[in-house]
């Protein structure tokens, strides 16, 4: 059963409606269903993923690296609707080890121990997802888990509400906070004309140069956008 608190919010959230950015309560949320961190990440095209809102020292972290290895739970809950509740990243079996090759220890790296990914849909339509973390290892209760899916259905429902209604100047829940990664594709389209490529080979290349560097994608994308890196046909620092 939702929690009452949980289920005024679901409720403040599926009646809004004014032109104003109907924020989503993060903070609040996260401490609800128990976990250090929280992130809401939507799909932008059939291969891009824009991290929307999140809360939590470690939650842009998280969404960045996965951004660099191309690979983890919030990219498949976004892209495949997979629900994954990962409650313990030193479990090889359990975390993924060959599904995700080198992403349990460098999560483990962040201090991240366990990872939630509910993904956002309606029906087969791929929306998004709502990917929560904790610090310490253990699964989430039920009835954290039953806010968990109402939260989520309740966003998808909005987002879905949203793109039906071109007449809105405002998507709730999306315009206030921005997007966190839109330098990222701002970067890719850059390298893509420098390179003479595709935009998909050019991330290719934006995220071999941050793994390799061991650097935070989005601090890479704005070395390329301020000209202070270049990158070579192979992926190295040009001149």
């Amino acid at each position: 059963m939702t929690h009452p608190v949980m289920a005024a919010y679901l409720r403040a959230l599926s009646s809004h409606s004014g032109t104003g950015a109907a924020s989503l309560p993060l903070e609040a949320c996260t401490d609800m269903l128990g976990l250090d961190g929280l992130a809401l990440v939507m799909t932008r095209g059939e291969r891009r993923t824009e991290l929307v809102q999140h809360f939590g020292e470690r939650a842009n972290a998280l969404e960045d690296l996965q951004q660099v290895q191309g690979q983890g739970p919030s990219l498949d809950a976004a892209h495949h609707g997979a629900l994954l509740l990962l409650p313990d990243v030193a479990d090889d079996l359990a975390f993924g080890t060959r599904r995700w090759p080198g992403l349990p220890r460098a999560i483990e790296a962040l201090d991240v121990r366990a990872v939630f990914s509910f993904p956002l849909r309606i029906g087969v339509i791929a929306l998004g997802t709502l990917t929560g973390h904790r610090t310490a290892p253990g699964p989430m209760s039920t009835d954290q888990l039953t806010d968990a899916f109402g939260l989520a259905d309740t966003v998808s429902q909005i987002a879905i509400a949203t793109a039906a209604r071109t007449d809105l100047r405002h998507t709730p829940l999306l315009d206030d906070p921005g997007l966190h990664f839109a330098e990222v594709h701002q970067a890719t389209g850059m390298v893509a004309a420098q390179l003479n490529t595709t935009c998909d080979h050019a991330l290719i290349r934006l995220r071999g140069y941050a793994f390799s560097h061991n650097k935070p994608l989005l601090e890479v994308s704005r070395e390329v956008l301020a000209l202070r890196l270049h990158l070579d046909g192979d992926g190295s620092r040009g001149d």
